[in-house]
């Protein structure tokens, strides 16, 4: 998850502090025309900046954050959201989430999303930077009516790039399953260590230090929607298009975290007029 600039503090001061255990629980509605936050509850430092609606009343934005400007080990985040029948939401962050040095201790995220009927989501984070040294575990479980839509994607920083900083140890840890009308349609597991030879590995990341997935389930994707975003080519980085009857998976390692962002934003202007019949309209946040 990620923070306000004037909140953040180091991390230090984090390891000073209790751990944190934080959940925010969310839930989107649709009166007439409007989808709109109807439901927040938060336990700890995980809220709502803000909810607008830049591109008219049919699509909620709400832009999700985490205070205390990183997680340290130990802590562990909650994030659960319900979309109702027919409600449309876009959620983001208003920047990269910071995880700090485990200090022996695995810090978490969870995410539980519940899309029901003709409802869609649009989960849309900045990245996640892993600092030297942190352990982290990334859950994310996903239930979608028969008819529901859903765009997410993730996006993996090992080592802090602006400090030439390398990832020498730590862990990263993904479990992610998705589930329409009960029937698993995803499951994607991964455990790796900064020291094992995946990270150097051509049939691995090879040595880069960026990797992420865009996911979108909305059923079977018209070839020429794939073909466009296949024409797509990042400079010096490696893509790959998978598409599946009930999952499009696009994948990006490369060496810049801007790049695999402005990647996958390319492919969502293309796929967002397929999956929600409307233009792709950038978060505000993400201008700041």
């Amino acid at each position: 998850m990620d923070d306000l600039k004037h909140t953040a503090t180091s991390p230090a001061q984090t390891k000073a502090t209790k751990n944190w255990q934080a959940r925010l629980e969310l839930g989107f509605s649709k009166r007439d025309a409007r989808s709109y936050l109807a439901h927040r509850l938060h336990k700890g430092p995980l809220v709502v900046q803000k909810s607008l609606h830049p591109e008219g009343e049919a699509i909620c934005h709400a832009v999700i954050v985490h205070p205390p400007g990183g997680v340290a080990g130990g802590d562990a985040l909650q994030l659960q959201v319900t979309v109702g029948a027919g409600a449309q939401a876009l959620l983001t962050t208003p920047g990269a989430g910071k995880w700090y040095k485990a200090n022996g201790t695995l810090a978490s995220q969870a995410l539980t999303f519940t899309l029901e009927a003709g409802s869609g989501l649009e989960w849309l984070p900045q990245e996640n930077i892993l600092f030297d040294a942190a352990e982290v575990q990334f859950a994310a479980e996903i239930n979608l009516a028969a008819d529901a839509t859903l765009a997410a994607w993730d996006i993996v920083c090992l080592g802090r790039q602006a400090q030439q900083e390398t990832w020498q140890t730590g862990v990263y840890q993904l479990k992610q399953q998705i589930r329409r009308d009960g029937r698993l349609i995803w499951n994607e597991r991964a455990h790796m260590r900064a020291e094992d030879i995946l990270t150097a590995s051509g049939v691995g990341l090879g040595g880069a230090v960026v990797f992420g997935t865009f996911l979108v389930c909305a059923g079977a994707v018209p070839a020429d929607v794939v073909q466009a975003c296949r024409a797509i080519m990042p400079a010096g980085a490696k893509v790959g298009i998978t598409a599946l009857p009930e999952v499009l998976a696009i994948r990006y390692v490369g060496q810049a975290s801007q790049q695999a962002r402005q990647y996958f934003e390319q492919c969502w202007h293309i796929l967002r007029p397929w999956y929600s019949r409307r233009a792709a309209v950038r978060p505000r946040i993400w201008n700041t």
